[in-house]
């Protein structure tokens, strides 16, 4: 039996959308008291379904609602956390919390920093560089005429810059004389699209490989339009053993740096395979969008993984031999991914049970119980299987008893760039 002693009873997440609900389903499926502090006032529909919810609007300082409510433990499903203006109050509760905090945090945060780490521990990178504004970009890109990623130089989901992938010199003159110099921009050199991820938990000093993925981040099909603000779909594959080598060759040599700011939580790396060499694009301190309740629904004991991971110590998790691979793919609404775009609130009809996970983003529900947009992205579906054939066929099977006019999806997951590297 479990006791208080090695396992949360009462867990709250920081989070909005169908990440957020479909992480408290797992919880409560686990017997865990469960409740979400919605840190945004979209996408809540998911998780008021699945818990007691608690809006930043009603409670603009989370820190006296978790003392009242005796949280246990606290899983962030984004970054914004960290840039609230209650987050040092909330970090000296030391409340176990699944995230590393301080400098660990800035793996994510800061771009610049990423790529610092990776140069000192001779991890490959793609040349970047930071500028204020314009002018320093412009010279950027006469001094090294190169096709440019650019972002935001601090990540966070509402920075100033969203991604925009430039193959060319001139696309990227094209969109500097365009996006908001705010925080200034990261120019990172464009290597291609063979693109994957690799996702594990560090504690204890060790580095425990969980899966690998594929995220689809275009908002059409062939990797076509742009780059959306979440991916549309998503192979997430148990890897416990780390076969495509990503984390040995990306988040591995990063040890004596997780061990140096007693670094504890999830880290993503993502990465283009560019003459088959792994090169960092990126790294990522949650379980993701995506991901995240995939991989829980994977482990046999999820429960207490968390709980060793969250107090950093060493930990063996057990994946279910059955659910081997997951797929994701996302049902987008009127206008998506464009947020300018507005349309009225559509009717969303499910036609027939489920028989994969349904969960709910920009939605919201009359006094009948009827489903209606409220947004642009409606919904994620998530089919866990033992090969991805079997996924493919079960999420595509079930998005199809959804009906809500001018919505889409994208048809081809899994016919491009699986096994990770391949183009």
């Amino acid at each position: 039996m479990l006791t208080k002693k090695n396992f949360p009873e009462n867990v709250m997440l920081f989070g909005i959308g169908a990440s957020t609900q479909s992480v408290l389903n797992i919880l409560k499926k686990n017997n865990i008291k469960v409740s979400t502090y919605l840190l945004r006032e979209s996408a809540t529909y998911g998780p008021t379904a699945e818990a007691t919810a608690y809006s930043i609007k009603d409670y603009p300082n989370p820190c006296p609602l978790i003392r009242e409510q005796e949280i246990d433990l606290v899983i962030p499903m984004s970054i914004d956390w960290f840039m609230m203006p209650w987050c040092k109050e909330f970090i000296d509760m030391q409340i176990p919390i699944l995230s590393p905090t301080g400098r660990g945090m800035l793996l994510e945060r800061d771009r610049d920093l990423a790529r610092r780490l990776c140069d000192q521990y001779n991890i490959p990178f793609p040349k970047s560089f930071v500028a204020k504004n314009r002018i320093e970009a412009e010279k950027i890109l006469q001094n090294e005429p190169s096709g440019y990623v650019i972002k935001n130089p601090l990540c966070s989901p509402t920075s100033p810059i969203h991604t925009i992938m430039c193959e060319t010199i001139e696309d990227t003159r094209s969109w500097l004389n365009k996006i908001n110099y705010e925080e200034g921009v990261f120019l990172q050199k464009y290597l291609g699209r063979r693109e994957a991820g690799h996702i594990a938990f560090v504690a204890g000093g060790e580095i425990h490989s969980l899966v690998t993925n594929q995220e689809y981040k275009h908002a059409f099909n062939g990797d076509m339009g742009v780059i959306a603000g979440a991916p549309l779909g998503g192979i997430i594959e148990q890897d416990p053993d780390d076969k495509y080598n990503l984390a040995k060759e990306l988040l591995h040599p990063l040890l004596p740096w997780f061990k140096k700011v007693n670094f504890s939580g999830p880290v993503q790396v993502t990465a283009i395979n560019k003459n088959d060499k792994w090169h960092v694009i990126e790294y990522n301190v949650r379980i993701g969008v995506t991901c995240g309740p995939i991989i829980l629904k994977m482990m046999e004991n999820p429960v207490e993984v968390l709980w060793d991971i969250v107090n950093n110590r060493t930990t063996s998790i057990s994946f279910k031999p059955d659910l081997k691979i997951g797929v994701s793919l996302t049902l987008a609404g009127y206008g998506y991914p464009f947020g300018q775009v507005k349309g009225p609130n559509i009717p969303v009809v499910l036609d027939g049970e489920p028989t994969c996970d349904i969960w709910w983003n920009e939605v919201t529900a009359d006094e009948k119980g009827n489903i209606f947009t409220n947004g642009q992205r409606i919904a994620d579906l998530v089919a866990i299987e033992a090969s991805l054939e079997q996924a493919i066929a079960k999420v595509y099977q079930n998005i199809k008893k959804i009906r809500c006019s001018n919505s889409y999806y994208r048809t081809d997951i899994g016919q491009t760039k699986w096994p990770p590297g391949e183009k």
